[in-house]
């Protein structure tokens, strides 16, 4: 994740995009004590005019589980942001930081609140073109 304060995107920006994970393990009984539906509805009602959001089957990631994908912008990627995987977001705070870094610009343009570098991790090659490409 980029440690150089950016400023965030202007208004009408293309976006940043935000893969949630609700697969074979994310977003199911599997993972228990979490609201699934309220974690996912938060991120829309959050990201609703600065991210995409988007909601796929399992990531193979399971070991990760609830796993969210933060993708650049294009300025974002242009400034040097690349995606950003994020695992065992299953707390309701650790879906408000990554709402308050994305409306703060996401990868390349803000840096993250020190906390969410306790979510991330590095997929596998395979998982990273699957989502990235």
């Amino acid at each position: 994740m980029s440690r150089r304060a950016r400023k965030a995107a202007p208004a009408g920006a293309a976006r940043c995009t935000v893969t949630v994970c609700r697969g074979c393990c994310c977003g199911t009984e599997k993972i228990p004590g979490v609201d699934h539906a309220a974690q996912l509805a938060g991120l829309r009602q959050a990201l609703a005019d600065t991210a995409q959001i988007r909601v796929t089957g399992c990531l193979d990631a399971c070991e990760h589980a609830n796993v969210i994908v933060v993708q650049p912008s294009p300025a974002g990627r242009a400034a040097g942001g690349r995606p950003v995987w994020l695992g065992l977001a299953n707390d309701p705070e650790a879906a408000d930081d990554i709402a308050t870094w994305i409306a703060a610009g996401g990868p390349g343009l803000a840096d993250p609140p020190g906390v969410l570098d306790l979510y991330a991790f590095t997929p596998s090659r395979r998982m990273r073109q699957a989502v990235e490409g």
